[in-house]
């Protein structure tokens, strides 16, 4: 058998989600569109299938946590592992398959896999409904309409086949669309940090886009520098962007891999806050501002 040596752009490239679940004995309970909907596999209360995979896209999203990510965000949250440690553990997994498939073969997956993205519009939020009403569920339309756009792009196969999108997005530091909606979690091009820059001597850092809008509704007036992973696999590009502040507080949620991303991250830069217990007894920032906002609705529909 052949050994296989892979790193972390060779594994969100050429191994299929979709194969490693299989591998683990989970198969989709149905087909919506072009996703593969599964019983969730991180969650054991789950009851009825809200685990999406987008196979062509390579990425998953878990309906129950809203949280979502690629093949490595995957193994990280399955198995409570950290980066490396989840691929290698991939790597584990997929080498029996994977090795006996000739080089050439899997250039050519590859390229089948991964289609070609196109973003043919960008305009102000507020000019779809659709997006309009899943921002608002997530609590934080007021803030979002100054630092979110709606992102109209397709997906073209290499029959030059196209299915046309849309979703909320905002840019990470290379210049790439981030773009999220009530079914997908993803990113058109290269994946990054977003950094916002202010105050140049405090920042606050967080795991998830919409857990710094849930933040700035609440905090309307901080001065502080942002910066926001859009994945816990950039904690490292992450920390060389925050080690030139002095104050430093951390939003990360509460789950395995961001207690883990936050003990990593305070590890590299003991000056570092912890700020999660703002959030106690929730998973993140949006995840209470939600609760809250619900909570507001009907305390006023009962008035």
């Amino acid at each position: 058998m052949q050994t296989l040596n892979l790193n972390a752009k060779d594994i969100k490239e050429q191994v299929s989600l979709v194969d490693l679940l299989t591998s683990l004995g989970h198969e989709p309970a149905k087909r919506a569109g072009r996703e593969l909907i599964y019983i969730s596999v991180l969650r054991d209360s789950d009851t009825k299938p809200s685990f999406s995979v987008n196979k062509e896209l390579n990425v998953w999203y878990d309906h129950g946590t809203a949280k979502g990510g690629n093949i490595i965000d995957f193994a990280m949250a399955y198995w409570k592992l950290t980066f490396i440690e989840a691929l290698k553990k991939i790597a584990t997994v997929s080498r029996q398959e994977f090795s006996a498939i000739p080089t050439e073969k899997r250039i050519r997956k590859h390229a089948t896999k991964l289609p070609h993205y196109c973003v043919e519009n960008v305009m102000p939020l507020g000019c779809n409904p659709a997006i309009t009403e899943y921002i608002t569920s997530r609590g934080i339309w007021e803030v979002a309409k100054d630092h979110l756009q709606e992102v109209y792009y397709y997906v073209q196969d290499e029959q030059k086949n196209r299915k046309q999108f849309f979703a909320a997005g905002w840019q990470n530091e290379l210049g790439s669309w981030e773009v999220r909606n009530l079914y997908f979690k993803g990113c058109l091009g290269h994946k990054a940090i977003t950094f916002i820059s202010r105050d140049e001597t405090k920042v606050a850092v967080f795991e998830g886009y919409f857990n710094y809008l849930s933040w700035l509704t609440e905090s309307p007036f901080s001065s502080d520098s942002i910066l926001v992973l859009n994945s816990a696999t950039l904690l490292e590009s992450a920390i060389r962007k925050a080690k030139d502040f002095l104050e430093i507080s951390v939003f990360f949620d509460q789950d395995y891999t961001g207690r883990l991303a936050c003990a990593d991250f305070i590890r590299a830069l003991p000056r570092a806050i912890d700020q999660s217990a703002s959030y106690k007894d929730f998973n993140d920032y949006n995840e209470m501002l939600v609760r809250k906002t619900k909570k507001t609705r009907t305390v006023s529909r009962g008035t």
